[in-house]
């Protein structure tokens, strides 16, 4: 279980002071999706999970673990962001391989690609990709990172209809697959829709279940 209790963030200007108070759960291989207004606070949730924000109360705990006081990279969380940050001189597997720490095998490499459709890429340079394509790099560098809360931020914002549609077919498919505490924030409710277990919606510093 992610459970996501009472997380309040403070956060003052020189004219106001906004409240942030976050309480959510979700089950292994479940997809949340976080909608909302531009400046209710999506993006404050997810540096809140991620812990690039720190709450003044509250907690989060995952497995039975409070992620409160670990750094960004003890969490056991990835984020796949809108903009794909891959670099395009280098190949598909130097890709997904940067930031990884340790030896890897081969194998695991190539069951990642074949999970996100790229069986064969792997030395294909990213700046030759599609933007659907650059999109199944980036998903399997986070997957690669094998940890259990996958956090997407407006992943397929600019991507096509028909590649849209793919990616969130893949995106569900691997969090019931890897059993995931997937969230995704978007902008289209009509991508819950499609592949979220539940929906909240952020208004001002506040989630509601819809």
């Amino acid at each position: 279980m992610l459970d996501i209790k009472d997380l309040t963030y403070r956060y003052k200007t020189q004219n106001q002071e906004n409240i942030y108070n976050f309480s959510l759960n979700a089950k292994k291989g479940e997809i949340v999706g976080i909608v909302g207004a531009s400046g209710n606070g999506k993006s404050t949730l997810l540096d809140l999970i991620s812990g690039f924000l720190e709450p003044i109360e509250g907690d989060i705990v995952c497995d039975g673990t409070s992620l409160i006081g670990l750094s960004p990279q003890k969490r056991p969380m990835t984020i796949l962001f809108q903009n794909y940050n891959l670099f395009e001189h280098l190949s598909v597997e130097k890709n997904i391989r940067l930031g990884i720490q340790g030896k890897i095998e081969q194998k695991k490499i190539y069951e990642i690609l074949q999970l996100v459709g790229l069986d064969g890429y792997e030395n294909k340079t990213a700046k030759t990709l599609s933007g659907g394509q650059q999109q199944r790099v980036a998903l399997a560098r986070s997957l690669l990172r094998d940890k259990p809360i996958l956090l997407l931020d407006e992943p397929f914002t600019g991507l096509d209809f028909d590649t849209r549609m793919l990616m969130l077919k893949l995106v569900k498919d691997i969090t019931k697959t890897k059993n995931l505490y997937t969230m995704m924030v978007t902008h289209e409710l009509s991508d819950c829709d499609k592949i979220a277990d539940k929906v909240y919606e952020v208004k001002n510093g506040k989630l509601t279940l819809l």
